[in-house]
């Protein structure tokens, strides 16, 4: 096949699939079987029009391109090929809505296809994965990354996944500077990060909520409805630390260097 003919066909394979390409899209593009669509496939990769991204996923090599670069440099736009239904959500998020300046090299993802590895790496970028019923998908806002429109979660649930589990969110100490960003925001509404918890279903949310809204300073109704909301048993404010001190008004086990206050 000559170079023009192959440019032209990834070129109408790319129009009706986006980034990027798998052979079923190919198939239907080309309008021929999957063990011949496999097959150009392998062979523009060979020829270095394509890049396999992992097994039956392929990116487009830009004509610019160095034999030394990546074909695909944003990791977002794999999300909806390789993890719907889903969303990135945790750190990565934080970062996206501006509640930490901090960047994780990790995209923390959600989703709800089965979790064989919680953490993969494709294409040379780290994901950290964790599963949630397709019913707890909610929440989240769709932001284009190039042609890829990928479902990220929206600032309220961002925040109520990193008190879900902290370990997503870089750590509690980390979770607690994005809250105390969050509630300096305009559009900060505790009034729907409590309706989000509640529909997560986690008592250890409210607990955490409000142990350290009231390590931030705060008070009123939303600590007030976080303390109406406390499970029996005791939660760990952070399940990756050492937490010897418990906080009898949270239901909190809490590691020495924390306190009622500031740690």
């Amino acid at each position: 096949m000559s170079v023009p003919v192959a440019r032209t066909q990834i070129a109408k394979i790319v129009r009706a699939t986006g980034d990027l390409v798998d052979v079923s899209a190919t198939a239907e593009a080309l309008g021929t079987d999957r063990s011949s669509a496999a097959k150009a496939l392998a062979r523009w990769t060979t020829q270095g029009w394509l890049r396999r991204i992992r097994r039956g996923l392929y990116a487009p090599v830009p004509l610019t391109a160095l034999p030394e670069d990546r074909a695909l440099d944003d990791a977002w736009r794999l999300v909806p090929v390789v993890f719907a239904p889903g969303y990135v959500g945790g750190v990565s998020a934080a970062h996206h809505w501006d509640l930490t300046e901090q960047l994780f090299r990790s995209v923390f993802v959600f989703t709800a296809r089965p979790v064989r590895r919680r953490s993969v790496e494709i294409h040379g970028t780290p994901f950290v994965v964790r599963h949630r019923a397709e019913s707890l998908l909610f929440g989240t806002a769709g932001v284009w990354r190039g042609a890829s429109k990928v479902d990220v979660s929206n600032v309220h649930r961002t925040l109520v996944d990193m008190l879900d589990e902290p370990g997503a969110g870089g750590g509690i100490r980390h979770v607690a500077d994005c809250l105390e960003n969050y509630i300096s925001r305009k559009d900060a509404d505790l009034a729907t990060v409590l309706e989000y918890a509640e529909r997560l279903g986690n008592g250890a949310v409210f607990k955490r909520l409000g142990f350290l809204l009231e390590r931030a300073g705060q008070s009123g109704p939303v600590v007030d409805s976080c303390a109406s909301r406390l499970t029996k048993g005791v939660a760990k404010l952070d399940p990756a630390v050492p937490s010897p001190r418990i906080v009898s008004r949270w239901g909190l086990a809490i590691p020495d260097s924390w306190n009622g206050g500031r740690a």
